[in-house]
């Protein structure tokens, strides 16, 4: 995936050369992009080429010159390596957008404005590192995934790990080491972790390694000197191994992709602390892997390493035979390679090592462990594989690569702060009461207003991502249902807290709430609705019922309306939907229920293909031995026969007067989210209704329950409030007769 390979004390050098710097990085670039870094070069320069960076003190031009040089060898495009140069403007000009509309793209612009609104968030938010280690870890959690949603471009928290790079590089000059190990620690706890998701390798290695030094620069040096040789030693060793296995492989016909990097510094104390192993018990601090086509050439490659270089007795892991718990599958071996010196290699199939990257139990989060979130997994999934895309996608239009790299995955979830910093998740389109509940259930019954951005707020106002939003309460108070009645709550903490509260009142308190609700409700609708037909319509037997419901905020006003509305409708003669069946009628007993050609008496069947009922326009077809199958006029097995022997076709009509007390048995389809008591409340609702169900069929797959009920009904006008109530249920999706 994405590497990066430069030397920073180039770079800076670079920035007081601009001719050699602007020539590198235009290199293959055309007229108009390399106009486009010059310009940026140039403002950059002439803006704050005498100021210095507020946290480490590094010179603000040179600083912005080093990331810009990391953003081009990302291959971000022109945009971005000109954000990045001009990342801390809005800082000195206040009329930057102006300034910059006639030399730069709007996408430059965005992305400016994007990295100064991240650089912002950064600073207010605060890990609470008086915590417990776990709360601490669940806020850095919190904190990682704000960053990713406050983008709407995944550039912009590239170009952001990219200038803290430049950060963990300069801070060596730092004379606070204070300050170097608070700046250390939130890029382990954020920064480092991020690269790691996003694939960023080389950026996640030296933001590892920096952030150690200056964390536990004892255990740093350590490790460092018991490292044999240099880096680029080391880097040179792990090409003569892959070189080596390169040529055996071609040698036994097996097609292989070899790569291998060295062991970097903060992952060998990783595994050290995490398997309590000494240094000279580590066999894989130089790492090579094998990828293959299958299976059999995974144990083929194997054979040939051990071939080459002596195994280690014990450590042979596979992975393959059996997987680990996430189903990572791979064989590890340890060999001793060339000059005695230990190698580790992972052999997989291309199919293993893409699910490694991107499937939903990613390696990512198995290296970071903690628990998993399968949706935010695939959301992360997604922009890793965009990022390994994009080297394939370079010779498109610049600005068909750019729109790539726009993302809304994670706009369902929204990130405020709290005034000391602390970061909240929130449902998109949370209030202030959503964010009160989510700090403290006390503090959510308590509040009466709310600040965001030190200005006094409504309540029921919808917050944004990074806003500072601060509560103003009551010493004594309690909520009220009427949040729940005008959607001013979204998270399922508030709206469970606040019926909870409700529950626990005076049912008379409860009630005259309810009914007042109710009373104001069909005002609104300018509604006089016969009451007892309404309370049914709701699925309830009595006006109290329908009140404590609605005082509770059980009941929702958005039921009342489709209650009322629908009662509006039936008032005129209501029509079956064409696609509404009956699956058996005692109507077909009744030698009258039905005229052929005006004739009644004659024997009729219904047909169990097409099942009609009245009112559904009907013919017939004259059978052997069943007298005259009945047919909807739009039934397809009806239009067949009738093409092959048109002769046997009967006129066919409802009588008009139906016999008292003849239920027809009707099916009813409900799609529903799975859940416990589901089939209860379904069988309850049509028990309220009045409904026999006389049969029942349900299907569950991946959390979806499908339930088809057979019930007998007297008046098919009732159908509209039966499913009607049935859609009130919680976790129904949708619900039709068949």
């Amino acid at each position: 995936m994405v590497s990066v390979v430069r030397s920073v004390a180039d770079t800076l050098k670079d920035a007081q050369k601009p001719e050699k710097w602007l020539d590198a990085i235009t290199s293959g670039l055309s007229e108009p992009e390399s106009k486009q870094i010059y310009k940026a070069f140039e403002i950059a320069q002439a803006t704050y080429a005498q100021s210095k960076h507020h946290l480490i003190g590094e010179n603000l031009f040179e600083h912005a010159v080093a990331a810009a040089t990391i953003v081009a060898e990302l291959d971000l495009l022109t945009d971005a390596i000109a954000a990045t140069l001009l990342f801390s403007l809005p800082n000195f000009n206040k009329d930057w957008k102006k300034d910059l509309s006639a030399h730069f793209t709007e996408n430059t612009l965005n992305l400016i404005e994007g990295v100064n609104q991240l650089s912002r968030l950064t600073e207010l938010a605060k890990l609470d590192n008086n915590g417990t280690p776990e709360e601490t870890a669940r806020q850095a959690e919190t904190m990682r995934k704000m960053l990713l949603s406050m983008v709407n471009d995944i550039r912009v928290v590239l170009i952001k790990l990219a200038l803290r790079t430049e950060t963990m590089h300069y801070l060596k000059n730092l004379n606070d080491p204070e300050q170097a190990k608070k700046i250390a620690k939130e890029t382990l706890d954020i920064f480092a972790p991020l690269a790691n998701r996003l694939g960023v390798w080389q950026i996640k290695w030296e933001l590892e390694d920096l952030g150690f030094r200056y964390m536990d620069p004892e255990n740093y040096t350590k490790i460092a000197k018991l490292l044999d040789g240099k880096r680029s030693e080391r880097i040179d060793y792990i090409e003569r191994v892959l070189e080596t296995l390169r040529t055996e492989l071609k040698k036994s016909n097996i097609h292989a992709e070899v790569a291998g990097r060295p062991k970097h510094i903060y992952s060998i104390y990783k595994k050290m602390c995490k398997k309590k192993l000494d240094f000279k018990d580590l066999y894989d601090i130089r790492a090579v892997r094998v990828l293959v086509n299958n299976i059999p050439e995974c144990y083929t490659a194997l054979g040939v390493i051990h071939s080459i270089w002596q195994p280690i007795r014990g450590e042979f892991d596979d992975y393959i035979s059996h997987p680990k718990a996430n189903d990572y599958r791979s064989l590890h071996t340890a060999v001793i390679g060339p000059e005695d010196k230990e190698v580790e290699v992972q052999i997989r199939t291309f199919d293993m090592h893409e699910f490694a990257e991107f499937g939903v139990a990613a390696h990512w989060r198995y290296k970071e462990g903690g628990k998993g979130d399968s949706v935010y997994e695939e959301k992360i999934a997604w922009l890793r594989q965009l990022l390994d895309w994009r080297e394939s996608l370079e010779n498109n239009d610049q600005s068909d690569l750019a729109s790539a790299f726009k993302t809304e995955l994670f706009s369902d979830t929204i990130y405020v702060l709290t005034p000391q910093g602390k970061v909240i998740s929130l449902p998109n389109g949370a209030t202030p009461i959503d964010f009160a509940y989510a700090l403290h259930s006390d503090l959510g019954a308590r509040c009466r207003g709310a600040k965001i951005e030190g200005k006094i707020v409504p309540l029921s106002t919808p917050l944004e991502n990074g806003q500072r939003v601060e509560i103003i309460t009551v010493k004594e108070g309690s909520p009220s249902v009427n949040w729940l009645h005008d959607g001013w709550v979204k998270s399922s903490k508030a709206i469970s807290k606040i019926r909870q509260f409700i529950r626990q009142q005076n049912a008379d308190v409860v009630l005259e709430t309810g009914k007042q609700i109710f009373d104001k409700e069909l005002s609104r609708l300018n509604a006089q609705p016969n009451l007892h037909t309404l309370i049914e319509a709701l699925g309830f037997n009595q006006i109290n019922d329908v009140y404590a419901a609605l005082g509770h905020g059980e009941l929702s006003l958005k039921a009342i309306a489709k209650a009322v509305n629908k009662l509006q409708e039936a008032e005129q003669p209501a029509q079956l939907p064409e696609s509404a069946i009956i699956k058996r009628s005692k109507a077909a007993k009744n030698p009258g229920s039905i005229l052929i050609d005006g004739v009644d008496n004659l024997m009729t069947t219904l047909a169990k293909c097409c099942k009609p009922a009245p009112p559904d326009p009907i013919v017939g077809f004259i059978t052997k031995g069943k007298g005259i199958s009945i047919h909807r006029d739009n039934c397809s097995t009806f239009t067949k026969l009738a093409q092959n022997t048109p002769e046997k076709v009967m006129n066919a009509k409802w009588a008009k007067n139906e016999p008292d007390g003849s239920l027809f048995p009707i099916d009813i389809q409900v799609i529903a989210t799975d859940r416990n008591a589901l089939l209860r409340d379904v069988s309850d609702t049509f028990s309220r209704n009045k409904l026999n169900v006389i049969a029942v069929k349900t299907l569950t797959k991946d959390m979806v329950a499908t339930m088809r009920f057979t019930v007998e009904i007297k008046q098919v006008n009732d159908l509209p409030r039966v499913l009607n109530s049935l859609l009130e249920i919680k976790g129904v999706q949708f619900v039709q007769r068949i």
